[in-house]
């Protein structure tokens, strides 16, 4: 009896710092991954100005390749978007908001499941012979003290996805 009372008193102190710590923690996120492409940022902007090219060599499609893909609006730049179900990867929506060809493309990310909306950007920089590539992300995660948590830690665990990304879409734009 007083081992139960004791793991009780371990379980509700545990459950005060989660959710107690996770009110004082930041909603705000903010992940930045760069890479040098060898490739002119007109090859590059066709691989990230298209939804369906995306699938090509960013992580997360690639994670689950029966992920369920539909695709709205013109087949790229400004109002392109994808929705996305998927078992390992969650439900999602991505609607480009702003293209400029050659230089980038800024996006709405909105996951349902979590009630969370997220910007981002890819940019495209001319630097020497090739072009600087940065993706960047930034969001909030709301009032939910549990979430917070996970903004806390989006630029270990979402930096990762971006690194692998980069390094894919690196890859394919240097294709001859």
């Amino acid at each position: 009896m007083k081992i139960l009372k004791i793991l009780l008193i371990v379980i509700g102190l545990l459950a005060a710092v989660l959710f107690g710590g996770g009110m004082f923690l930041s909603p705000q996120f903010k992940v930045t991954r760069s890479v040098m492409i060898a490739a002119p940022a007109d090859r590059i902007y066709g691989l990230i100005a298209d939804p369906r090219e995306w699938k090509r060599w960013s992580v997360w499609n690639q994670r689950d390749p029966k992920m369920k893909i539909e695709y709205s609006g013109p087949p790229s730049g400004t109002g392109a978007a994808w929705s996305w179900k998927s078992e390992s990867e969650g439900d999602g929506r991505m609607t480009f908001t702003e293209a400029v060809p050659g230089r980038h493309v800024a996006y709405e990310l909105v996951f349902p499941d979590f009630g969370t909306t997220s910007n981002g950007e890819i940019e495209i920089a001319p630097d020497g012979a090739g072009s600087r590539v940065t993706w960047a992300m930034n969001g909030n995660m709301g009032s939910n003290p549990l979430f917070r948590w996970f903004a806390l830690n989006a630029d270990s665990m979402v930096g990762k996805d971006f690194e692998a990304g980069l390094a894919n879409l690196k890859a394919l734009a240097e294709k001859p």
